[in-house]
Order: structure tokens, then sequence, then C-alpha cells
């Protein structure tokens, strides 16, 4: 089953790459201490309680097992068009400079362009021009019955 999951996964990421979309897949990776502190702070500060579920902390002994199971995910699913970045994540500031700075990377790469201006003049004066038309010939917008 989990093996058809991945043919499915590495499937589909190919076929948007070859359409030609950009895929970046980030694992944001806490450790198993910064987690707990995390917990600790989610108990401390009523504000947070919602971030907690009765699962979180017994989870926790199967950390080695999701682990495994995330690292062969993570093998299974990352190509050359489809990237997996594990980003080490226990400091919120350094997570969010890796992933800036891939993304600025990879956005500077694909050589993006803007759209040609458009000649706004232009648009008014046809927009006006066949308004006006519109109003000589009388046409006016369909009635809509509210009739059930």
């Amino acid at each position: 089953m989990v093996e058809a999951l991945y043919e499915l996964i590495n499937d589909f990421e190919k076929m948007l790459h070859d359409n030609g979309t950009r895929i970046l897949k980030f694992y944001l990776h806490i450790s198993p201490e910064e987690q707990l502190e995390r917990f600790e702070q989610r108990l401390d500060d009523p504000m947070r309680h919602w971030k907690i579920s009765e699962g979180d902390y017994s989870e926790r002994k199967l950390w080695p097992d999701y682990m495994e199971a995330y690292e062969e995910a993570l093998e299974r699913t990352s190509a050359k068009h489809a990237p997996w970045y594990v980003i080490p994540s226990n400091h919120k500031w350094f997570r969010n400079l890796a992933i800036s700075e891939l993304l600025a990377d990879t956005l500077e790469d694909m050589d993006l362009k803007l759209p040609p201006a458009v000649n706004i003049a232009e648009i008014r004066r046809k927009y006006h021009a066949a308004a006006a038309r519109q109003a000589r010939q009388g046409h006016k917008p369909p009635k809509v019955s509210h009739k059930k």
C-alpha cells in the first residue's frame, strides 16, 4: 500500500514538473528536546492550551518509528525535479531564513518577467466606445426572475 502511495506521489509531482510547476518540499525538523520544551510552554501558558492534544505527549514514545517512516518517505519521494529540504527548525528565525533563501534562489533561477504593460488609455477608449454603442442600441442587462 505504501509503495503505491509513493508511486502516486512521484507520478503526480513529475506531471506537475512536466507542465512547468516548480516544486519545493520542506520538512521542518524539531528535535525531541525542543518538542518537549514547547510542550512545557504550552502547558504553562493558557493562551497556548489550544495547541495541545491528549496524544501529543503519549506519541513521544513512537518518535523513533515516526522518524524512520519520515526518512523513508523523504528518501522515496525526493527527486531532482521535486526535492525535499530538511530544515532544522528548533529556532524559528533560522527556519524562516533557510526557507526564504531557498524560495528566493528558486524564484531567481526561474528568471520570471513582468507581463508587458497595458495601454490603459486605449482600453478606456474601447470601453467607452462599447458602452456608448450598447446604450445607443438600447441593450439592457437580462432580467432575472426570482420565481421559484
